[in-house]
């Protein structure tokens, strides 16, 4: 008898529908064939499946068995066909009404006492399910939150083999998952009150939060760069839904979600120097998300900058302009969304001395500029803000001059995004710009025109750093509540261009 079950895989960060054909026959020498171009580990799972089955009270008898995965042009590489390919099997056995499975769609590894595990990519396989018009998504247990993000789809969760069968064979249904109440608002942020001074970067970072914008802060050891870094999160716009779906839905394909349902915060990724060019921007044999993916919508922090590969860095300059980074293998193409707010901190020199009082530099001239060579300058070019973060002085470490907490910074930045939404087009902040509303919304009075005209020629400004000026002067103007760019607002954005070397 031949029965077909409807399941899903994970191609990038989205899911396509994959038909498991089962056909129980009694004529021919009995076996099991696998096909449809499944993976090493898709092919153990017959195994597993012959002995969830039986453990879970299923007789079988001895059949030629043949189980095809379409389409057969595409590799599967996924324990999650466990589950459709033992339903197929009992229905092909005739131990289930092959009309169960209409309408329906299923997934989960098994365990071989027949339990159920979690898999990964649930998120985007329940979004194709509600697209497909299923009517109902089988899922274990521990996936139940993370389906149940997609609504109007009806999720019913199991922690054995035998639940669902029973469900589908009308013996004992399966209840309606029914997420619980949303968590609380995570508290654990860390706010910009507990940054002893540093004006001047404060508000550069309020600058960079109000405009997405690009950042890297230099400054000597113990000046406050990484405090200042992990604290963007805290004045950032809250994430909408949309962007939440986003992100969750790159963490349930790279097994990072758990058990939570949607992510709520913008993700801040702080990886180490040490990390490989596919940890940073996705690869692998099977590309994967990297470090940039898992960013999205949210900060990637790349603290010491210039202990990084240098090829790991010169990566990141297409997607940093792109919004999302395409991977190209033999096996496979895929594209991952790449929609980061850069930030990056580094030492002014080899010893990090320069420019401190307190202490004396030890680095040469050639030194120096050897160091700073390892950062291009094509890549400097996507940087919007680079600001000098001198040491604090013992005063401002010890007293107690009142500081603005997240939550007041936080309120302007949204006010300022809120101006930046409300203009027409697709950017959803100023250093999104296209080219359109660039010309429409970047209006520079007399003034501004003649500061930025000499910026230009004195420093060598490239078009796109010129640009990158002109879009940081317009986030200077939002947070002031101006319609138009004026002379100050140039001045201060190219104030925070002129980084001392």
């Amino acid at each position: 008898m031949l029965v077909k079950v409807n399941t899903g895989n994970v191609h990038g960060v989205d899911a396509y529908r994959v038909v498991v054909e089962v056909d129980a026959s009694r004529g021919g020498m009995p076996g099991y064939s696998l096909v449809g171009l499944p993976s090493a580990r898709v092919t153990e799972g017959k195994v597993r499946v012959r002995a969830a089955i039986l453990n879970s009270g299923y007789k079988l008898e001895s059949r030629r068995v043949t189980v095809n995965l379409a389409p057969a042009e595409l590799r599967k590489d996924t324990a999650a066909f466990d589950l459709p390919i033992a339903l197929g099997t009992l229905g092909a056995y005739e131990l289930l009404p092959p009309e169960a499975f209409a309408g329906r769609m299923a997934l989960g590894e098994l365990a071989l006492d027949g339990g159920l595990r979690r898999v990964n990519g649930v998120l985007p396989v329940a979004d194709l399910a509600h697209r497909l018009g299923m009517r109902e998504l089988l899922v274990p247990r521990e996936n139940a939150e993370e389906a149940a993000v997609v609504s109007g789809l009806q999720v019913r969760a199991a922690s054995t083999l035998q639940e669902v069968a029973r469900h589908l064979s009308g013996a004992e249904e399966i209840p309606l998952y029914v997420p619980g109440p949303e968590p609380p608002p995570a508290s654990a942020l860390l706010d910009l009150a507990a940054v002893k001074g540093q004006a001047g970067p404060k508000r550069a970072l309020e600058i960079a939060a109000a405009g997405g914008h690009n950042l890297l802060l230099v400054g000597p050891p113990g000046s406050g760069k990484s405090m200042l870094a992990r604290r963007l999160p805290s004045i950032l716009p809250p994430l909408t839904f949309a962007e939440g779906l986003e992100v969750t839905r790159i963490y349930s394909v790279t097994g990072l979600l758990g058990t939570t349902g949607l992510i709520r915060e913008r993700p801040f990724r702080a990886p180490h120097h040490t990390v490989s060019q596919a940890g940073l921007v996705g690869g692998g044999p099977g590309p994967r998300p990297g470090e940039l993916s898992l960013a999205h919508n949210g900060v990637l922090f790349l603290d010491e900058l210039l202990e990084f590969q240098r090829p790991t860095l010169e990566a990141l300059r297409q997607p940093l302009e792109d919004r999302q980074i395409s991977i190209t293998r033999a096996r496979a193409s895929m594209s991952f969304p790449a929609d980061v707010q850069l930030v990056a901190a580094m030492n002014p020199c080899p010893c990090g001395h320069r420019g401190d009082p307190r202490r004396t530099c030890t680095c040469s001239n050639g030194a120096i500029e050897r160091y700073w060579s390892r950062l291009s300058g094509p890549l400097m070019d996507r940087i919007d803000l680079l600001l000098d973060v001198p040491a604090v002085s013992f005063e401002e470490m010890t007293g107690d001059a009142a500081t603005e907490c997240s939550a007041d910074v936080r309120s302007r930045v949204i006010a300022a995004r809120r101006r930046q939404e409300n203009r027409p087009g697709p950017g959803r902040c100023n250093a999104r710009l296209e080219p359109e509303q660039y010309d429409r919304d970047c209006a520079i009075d007399a003034g501004g025109h003649r500061i930025l005209k000499t910026a230009v020629e004195r420093m060598g400004l490239s078009a796109r750093a010129m640009q990158r000026v002109v879009k940081v002067a317009r986030t200077i103007a939002d947070l002031g509540d101006a319609a138009d760019i004026a002379a100050a607002h140039v001045a201060e954005a190219i104030a925070y261009r002129r980084l001392v070397m």
